[in-house]
């Protein structure tokens, strides 16, 4: 059996060598490093024989975003990337596609995708030098903990960055391509990337043990989309969505439109678990930041037993009331139904709502009636970021029909006391929003997602007045938008930070 095919087929089943596996190829190439190294060295140092080649490397053709398998055999193992074409191949030995495709097209630097050591093939030799470091925090950038702390500051909005082409960009603040059809999961990517905790989680880590390949993707996303040092202002997240897919067995796919809300709700859950939690409390840096508590009562709605035979069933409520503390991540909103029957007048007229009415379901006084119950809900505990999800959509056996009724909120300074029932110690109760996701498509009540558009508007910087910009993305579209037509779009999920003073607002203002 050829080195090539030992390394597609994996042998031990391993998927990266980075864990102490002697794949054929490798061995090969440090023992022909260790026969040849003296005396190639030699020679090659005076004359700085990879310096010839170094000036060969095309910056503008590399892109690290996709998934690392090589585009000759689609294995996985033991991956490089040539610095001159961009493409990708298994290997470096005398076996490899890397070493023939340094031959047959005379591309000579290469790249280790896992460790981002540099080789000159067909020498064989590594290469250190300092142009090169670039390259390397491209494919795998890092994070200090004194440059994340200034990631949710005005001090951010003063430094941006500027790409190969000399465009200049806010990290963090960039576009994520489209691939076919997955801007449903681009806006809910954008949205967890900017929740600070979860964002610094990400961005420190280091992950190389036995975490999921969905996390570990995941932090390289996120490292990725706030990288100051990119070569192109944009980034995909095909190599994270690809992964999706596969953990969720197709479920959530690029090439159909899906629901963001239940892809958040996949993804916490998998992140959570990947993470090592339990269903103890603050078990995960997920649940330490979104999950909260909340109350439920329930009475039974009961037919009378003296309604005779012809009369209509009369009914009683259950003097019992059945009370359950649930945990939860985000919590969901009703919208109050569009009115059926409208002139030609009304038709032009788009409701509206507010997000304190909106949010009444959770006061402990409003009854919502379901199955032959009637339940009430309050928050016993909230958490440090609120996901609220609008219901929008509902199905009925026809055709999936959308609410169009539009929710005002503010910007800064909304209270939730009033759907709260803990004691004084509880932390402040007045939150700002972060992050605000919007569904777009054909105008009518029924949902048509051929033409559906999604999009985030992301703060950046905070406190409000001038402090504070917002920018609205759709896929590759980056651009900062004025705070009053935020709230014109048909909002499906929003993210709430906590004020950590919990000084209310005199009035809760849209720009302040």
């Amino acid at each position: 059996m050829s080195t090539v095919a030992k390394h597609a087929n994996g042998q031990d089943g391993s998927e990266r060598p980075a864990k102490k596996v002697r794949l054929e190829d490798d061995a090969n190439d440090e023992e022909d490093e260790e026969e040849e190294a003296p005396s190639s060295r030699a020679k090659a140092e005076p004359q700085k024989a990879s310096d010839l080649y170094l000036d060969t490397i095309n910056r503008a053709v590399l892109d690290f975003d996709f998934e690392k398998v090589c585009s000759v055999s689609s294995s996985n193992i033991n991956i490089y990337g040539c610095l001159v074409c961009g493409k990708y191949f298994q290997g470096r030995g005398r076996n490899s596609y890397a070493f023939a495709h340094s031959i047959h097209d005379d591309h000579h630097v290469f790249i280790n995708l896992e460790t981002t050591k540099v080789y000159v093939l067909p020498d064989g030799y590594p290469v250190s030098d300092p142009s090169l470091e670039d390259i390397s925090f491209v494919l795998v950038p890092s994070f200090t903990p004194a440059a994340v702390s200034t990631l949710s500051t005005p001090a951010h909005l003063q430094k941006p960055s500027y790409d190969l082409s000399n465009k200049p960009y806010l990290p963090g603040y960039i576009g994520l391509n489209n691939i076919k059809r997955n801007d449903y999961m681009n806006v809910i990517i954008h949205s967890l990337l900017h929740v600070p905790p979860l964002r610094d989680h990400l961005l420190l880590s280091n992950f190389r043990g036995k975490e999921s390949e969905l996390l570990k993707r995941f932090a390289g996303l996120a490292k990725k989309l706030w990288n100051p040092r990119l070569f192109k202002s944009q980034v995909s997240p095909h190599e994270f969505l690809q992964e999706v897919h596969r953990t969720s067995a197709g479920k959530f796919s690029l090439e159909k439109q899906g629901d963001p809300v239940e892809f958040l709700g996949w993804l916490l859950n998998h992140l959570h678990k990947d993470m090592g939690g339990t269903k103890k409390r603050n078990s995960s840096v997920i649940f330490s930041t979104f999950q909260g508590e909340v109350r439920t009562e329930t009475q039974q709605v009961l037919v009378r037993p003296d309604a005779g035979g012809s009369e209509k069933p009369r009914f009683d409520i259950d003097r019992e009331i059945k009370s359950t503390v649930s945990p939860f991540l985000f919590l969901a909103a009703d919208l109050p139904p569009p009115p059926l029957f409208q002139d030609a007048v009304e038709k032009n007229i788009i409701p509206q709502v507010s997000i304190q009415s909106v949010l009444a379901k959770y006061d402990g006084q409003t009854t919502q009636e379901s199955m032959g119950h009637l339940r009430r809900y309050k928050c016993q505990r909230l958490p440090r970021y609120i996901i609220l999800h609008f219901k929008r959509f509902t199905k009925n056996m026809f055709v999936e029909e959308k609410n169009p009724t539009i929710v005002n909120f503010p910007l800064r300074g909304l209270d939730f006391k009033e759907y709260l029932d803990a004691p004084p110690s509880h932390p402040p109760t007045v939150y700002d929003l972060i992050a605000n996701v919007t569904h777009e498509s054909a105008a009518g009540t029924t949902r048509d997602k051929e033409s559906t558009v999604w999009k985030v508007h992301l703060r950046a910087g905070a406190g409000g007045g001038e402090h504070e910009k917002w920018f609205q993305i759709q896929d590759l579209i980056v651009e900062e938008i004025r705070k009053e037509m935020i709230v014109l779009g048909e909002t499906v999920l929003q993210i709430w930070e906590r004020r950590p003073d919990g000084s209310p607002t005199n009035s809760m203002e849209v720009d302040k």
